[in-house]
């Protein structure tokens, strides 16, 4: 029953989107968290301009699995 709760609405496309968006959030989880417990040879600052275009593709890619994961639900017929 479960099985066709979650399978049958679903189609790859909104899988490899929740993949993504998982895998993008964990990235972005990450990165933020060292950048507020880092306490090595370089400040926060220069470490968080380094970290720009990381947190910046973690973002387009959130927004693409949040994307495929909307256009892969099928329709029901009404």
């Amino acid at each position: 029953m479960l099985d066709q709760i979650l399978v049958d609405n679903k189609t790859l496309v909104y899988w490899i989107g929740l993949i993504i968006l998982g895998l993008a959030s964990v990235g972005l989880f990450g990165i933020l968290w060292m950048i507020a417990v880092w306490d090595g040879y370089m400040d926060r600052f220069e470490m968080l301009k380094q970290a720009v275009p990381v947190i910046v593709g973690g973002a387009v890619f959130i927004l693409i699995g949040l994307y495929m994961m909307k256009s892969g639900v099928k329709k029901k017929k009404e």
